[in-house]
């Protein structure tokens, strides 16, 4: 699903480094949140 400018991000749940559960709206009205993916070393992007 594509996102227009200014739409809000649907809100998902990935599982943090701690293997805690984090979703996108447990920030929701509190900061700027900013997205970061690291590809795996082995994948070619």
């Amino acid at each position: 699903m594509a996102l227009s400018v200014g739409q809000p991000a649907p809100d998902f749940c990935l599982e943090s480094h701690d293997r805690k559960l984090v979703r996108l709206s447990d920030y929701r009205g509190l900061r700027n949140v900013v997205l970061a993916f690291f590809p795996l070393a082995w994948t070619p992007i």
